[in-house]
């Protein structure tokens, strides 16, 4: 043992002297280690800092001013040692500056690591800067120290980066230079080659026998072959194993609940591509056997049996379980049956009990738990929309029982005011066990939602036409004369407000104004609409005249309906229109191609409708539907004896100075999810109009044009004629559109029958409220007849087309469409050209 301390001893004495006799060779004061003393520290300088704080370093030395320390002895090594811990220096060293009787001065020198600065990329598109400074941002920060450690986790995040994204044989490396513009820092240079994209050459699945290779292919969304149309192949190990887990998924649902992937290997064919191979073990496939429900107080199994909606011998889903017990989408599930009854506290726990060969029993374990009852209903937010707006929509109050249908119906409400912002509604339902209550806390977003309308656009030999219209959506009526209420205009009443001006001086004009109630008296939804607007068509000479002008008033009441649900609303309106024609020749025709030029004719109808709106949204509805059903009714004068003229007859302007019809619509909309974002739009729209006397024949008013663009009721439009669209057809190719005159030529007239059905797929680009995008692609067919005797629902014009849409809350919808025209007419076609091109302006054309 003593031996050993001596050779201990030794061999520090003889480092001790080669490294005093190289501190001598360089000029440095060496201190005699053969004498130790005590000394008092007197003072501590410090040299070579730039970044670090002289005090902070003193502080990790642990010594001191004051402090007695004795040379040599344990202080000075131990205070290199805390400097080296902080792995802020390439070199440290502690010297006497002096000593003064037994005081001593230090000088403890140090060489920082260089700090970083900044960096660059080279190799690297510029639209991927942002994302490779997040990843070097993980690793280095601006001002801290430059690692070898830190340079390489920040290379190999890069690479990581575009390995994520298919780049597998991506390289980087980074290059440390020295920058001038600040002592001691460094900037970072890294260098990037990303190479070719790894595409994958064959996905092999090895020991499937119950699932086709190609089935399973198709469950990797992400990790495709090249082979694959409209696939990009390309390998990313993230989606790779989100794929891997898709596959077994699908196992599951399919009843192979032991179905695991034993193990799968990845290589390079003789190109470079990748090839991987997985090794599956399905193992056996599963049914359902028995189901029995335990717990259960409220409902009996039966009951619970046929909203499960699971019998014996089916296929065994665990995914399809759970859906029917917590999370079906159509709320048709075991949970939302307790739920919608308040028992918020609700659980069930499916046990497997027994598994026999292959089939499984199951034993429901249900929690009831006590009804929970509503305690408060708060709303947040809502900076602009009063909150009795909101709160009126509700179907969530204060002392009812708690109903997740109720939650869900008030969710759908506030989104369809078109106020709130959809995609940052928020509900909360914090629980007071205790209490046995409910709060609910619905937090909106405020979205601009009044549009503007001001163009101006050539009409032609008539000359520039100019449009001003405003529609204020959150209007409020009441704080008009309220001076502090104008921010810019008095708002959050939820009434809408519009008006309209359109005009090219002389030829045309056009004035509307409308406003709506939703809630008349603030107690019930019964909503009030009171409209009127004039049209003034002049293209006529100072020899010959061309004039027609529309009149009209309307006031309408409609109210929300609780049987058979409250998803219905019923309206009813009065129209009070009259019509003056001074040698009009267009549209108004009778069936026996009689023309209507001239004349005062009077328009008086009664509307009703009945209609069911479940949609969830109403700029881009995820599901739901829209159906209406309307009739539009004047008194059958004739048939009443109030106009018994024996010239009524005989005199086209006597026989409809007093319009009589009654003209039918239907309209349905349909919202189907197909994923979570590609939605199915299907429609059909049907209108008839009828008469009360087929001695005074259908009116020449109030019928329908059938093709083009339908946004011609934006520029000239004819009140007593509905303008609807058919896409990829313009007016001129429905045969039904026009008339043989008794010269032989044609003239355009409007039908009163037509139909028209639509398909349509819709993908959304942006559902920002600020600017809401979608494309959609599209099949439909329409038609019009001019009497019931020739309407054959099968006889359809057939088109097909692609489209876009962008909604802007303050110009409403903008859009184009290309649609593509099967059976058009060849030989009438300008040039053969078989499609249109229309864009859409403001709204959506019917």
């Amino acid at each position: 043992m003593r031996f050993s301390l001596f050779l201990l001893c030794l061999a520090c004495f003889g480092c001790w002297s080669t490294l005093a006799a190289q501190a001598d060779s360089l000029g440095q004061p060496v201190f005699n280690y053969s004498e130790p003393q005590e000394y008092e520290i007197g003072g501590i300088k410090i040299e070579g800092a730039f970044f670090a704080e002289e005090n902070a370093i003193i502080g990790v030395t642990g010594l001191s001013v004051g402090q007695e320390i004795r040379i040599p002895g344990p202080d000075i090594p131990r205070a290199i040692r805390n400097l080296w811990r902080l792995r802020l220096f390439t070199n440290v060293s502690i010297e006497e500056e002096k000593t003064i009787g037994d005081v001593i001065f230090l000088t403890i020198r140090v060489e920082e690591r260089p700090r970083f600065l900044r960096h660059s990329f080279t190799g690297a598109k510029q639209s991927s800067h942002e994302d490779l400074n997040e990843e070097v941002n993980k690793y280095i920060v601006r001002g801290g120290i430059v690692t070898e450690d830190a340079k390489v986790n920040a290379a190999e995040a890069i690479r990581g980066y575009y390995v994520e994204k298919g780049y597998l044989d991506a390289a980087v490396s980074v290059e440390e230079i020295p920058d001038t513009t600040r002592p001691n820092s460094v900037r970072l240079l890294f260098d990037i080659n990303r190479n070719e994209r790894v595409k994958i050459a064959d996905i092999n699945f090895i020991g499937n026998e119950a699932v086709k290779d190609k089935k399973l292919r198709k469950q990797m969304k992400e990790t495709s072959e090249k082979s694959r149309l409209f696939k990009s192949s390309k390998f990313r190990p993230t989606e790779y194993e989100t794929d891997k887990e898709a596959v077994i998924t699908y196992y599951n649902n399919m009843g192979y609940r032991d179905a695991r992937i034993v193990d799968d290997s990845l290589y390079r064919n003789e190109d470079g591509d990748l090839v991987i191979d997985i090794n599956l073990n399905e193992g056996n496939q599963y049914y359902f056997r028995n189901i029995t429900w335990k717990g259960n107080s409220i409902y009996d199994d039966a009951t619970l049996d046929r909203v499960l909606g699971i019998t014996r011998g089916d296929v065994y889903n665990e995914e399809e379980l759970q859906t029917r017990l917590s999370f079906s989408q159509d709320n048709a599930d075991v949970s939302s049956l307790y739920m919608d009854n308040g028992y918020l506290f609700f659980n069930v726990d499916p046990i497997e009990v027994a598994i026999e060969g292959d089939s499984i029993d199951l034993e429901m374990r249900i929690f009831e738990g006590p009804q929970a009852t509503i305690d408060k209903v708060v709303i947040n937010g809502n900076d602009r929309t009063h909150e009795h707006v909101i709160r009126r929509e509700l179907f969530t109050r204060p002392g009812q029982k708690f109903s997740r249908s109720d939650i869900i119906r008030s969710q759908r409400q506030i989104i369809g005011l078109g106020y709130f912002n959809q995609e940052t509604l928020g509900i909360e339902t914090p629980v007071n066990p205790d209490r046995g209550t409910v709060d609910i806390i619905y937090t909106v977003e405020e979205k601009p939602s009044d549009q503007l309308e001001l163009s101006a656009g050539w009409g032609g030999r008539r000359g520039v036409i100019g449009t001003l219209g405003v529609t204020f959506n959150n209007f409020s009526l009441r704080n008009v004369f309220n001076r502090e209420a104008w921010h810019p205009l008095p708002q959050g009443d939820g009434q809408r407000l519009s008006l309209r001006a359109q005009t090219n001086g002389r030829f045309y004009q056009s004035y509307n104004a409308s406003l709506t109630e939703p809630w008349l008296g603030g107690k019930r939804p019964t909503s009030l609409s009171v409209s009127a607007f004039y049209n003034k068509y002049d293209f006529g000479t100072s020899t010959v005249p061309r004039k027609l002008i529309i009149q009209q008033a309307a006031v309408s009441l409609g109210t929300r309906l609780r049987w058979p649900d409250d998803n219905f609303v019923f309206r009813t309106g009065l129209n009070l229109q009259t019509l003056t024609l001074d040698n009009w020749g267009e549209l108004f025709t009778t069936d026996q191609n009689e023309q209507v030029t001239t004349g005062n004719y009077n328009n008086f109808s009664l509307q009703f409708s009945l209609s069911r709106n479940t949609a969830t949204d109403p700029i881009y509805p995820k599901q739901g539907s829209n159906i209406e059903l309307s009739v539009q009714a004047t008194p059958p004068y004739r048939n009443l004896g109030i106009r018994d003229n024996p010239n009524l007859l005989e005199d086209v302007e006597e026989r409809f100075r007093y319009v009589e019809y009654h003209k039918w619509r239907l309209n349905t909309e349909w919202y189907t999810p197909i994923t979570q974002k590609l939605i199915l739009k299907t429609q059909a729209k049907i209108g008839y109009l009828g008469s009360y006397d087929d001695a005074v024949g259908v009116s020449p008013f109030e019928r329908f044009q059938l093709g083009g663009d339908g946004v011609n009721n934006q520029q000239f439009a004819f009140a007593g004629v509905d303008i609807i669209s058919l896409r990829g057809y313009e007016i001129e190719d429905l045969p039904n559109n026009f008339i043989t005159t008794e010269t032989g030529g044609t003239r355009k007239i409007a039908t009163p029958i037509f139909s028209k059905y639509t398909v349509e797929l819709r993908y959304p680009l942006s559902l920002n409220p600020s600017s809401t995008i979608f494309v959609l692609a599209f099949a439909q067919g329409g038609n019009a007849w001019r009497t019931a005797r020739d309407f054959n629902p099968f006889d359809l014009k057939r088109s097909v087309g692609l489209g876009a849409r962008v909604f802007l809350p303050m110009f409403g919808t903008l859009g184009f469409d290309w649609g593509y025209g099967f059976d058009k007419n060849k030989d009438l076609t300008e040039k053969g050209n078989l499609s249109t091109f229309n864009i859409i302006l403001g709204f959506e054309p019917e």
